[in-house]
């Protein structure tokens, strides 16, 4: 009967990439002008074996003065979980939303500490509300899964 039990165990967190790119410096190190920051993140789950997902969380960072980039950060972290004998109902919110929730925080401090290694002030990715992002993308299928009329 143990084997029917639900299980949820992280295996491992790791950075799966990461990749720095300042192709205009050091030309734009001298600007004084405050660069604009466009953030981007992500969510994407693959199974990996049996009961076993690999859930990454993906960030890109892109800085720019007027149409030139600054600095262009993107990183994937990863995290490999145990998840078995849970109802079909509760697999997306636990892969969405408790996975990613695990994952961020160490995606956060990879992005601000490369930024910061990087010669620039570090970026703190905002804290992020798994469980609304999962929602909205649970609707936007659902409207796209809707028959036209």
């Amino acid at each position: 009967m143990a084997d029917q039990d639900p299980t949820f165990q992280i295996q491992r967190v790791y950075l799966k990439e990461a990749s720095l790119e300042q192709p205009n410096s050091p030309a734009i190190l001298l600007e004084q002008e405050q660069p604009s920051v466009d953030i981007q993140l992500g969510v994407e789950s693959n199974p990996v074996a049996e009961g076993v997902f690999e859930i990454c969380v993906t960030a890109t960072v892109q800085t720019k003065i007027q149409d030139r980039t600054v600095f262009l950060v993107e990183a994937k972290q990863a995290g490999i979980f145990e998840i078995r004998n849970l109802p079909d109902d509760q697999m997306g919110p636990i892969m969405g939303i408790a996975c990613p929730q695990i994952v961020y925080p160490y995606l956060r401090g990879n992005v601000a500490d490369l930024i910061q290694r990087a010669g620039f002030p570090p970026v703190h990715l905002a804290e992020i509300n798994f469980q609304a992002m999962f929602e909205q993308q649970q609707a936007q299928a659902a409207a796209e899964a809707a028959p036209k009329q």
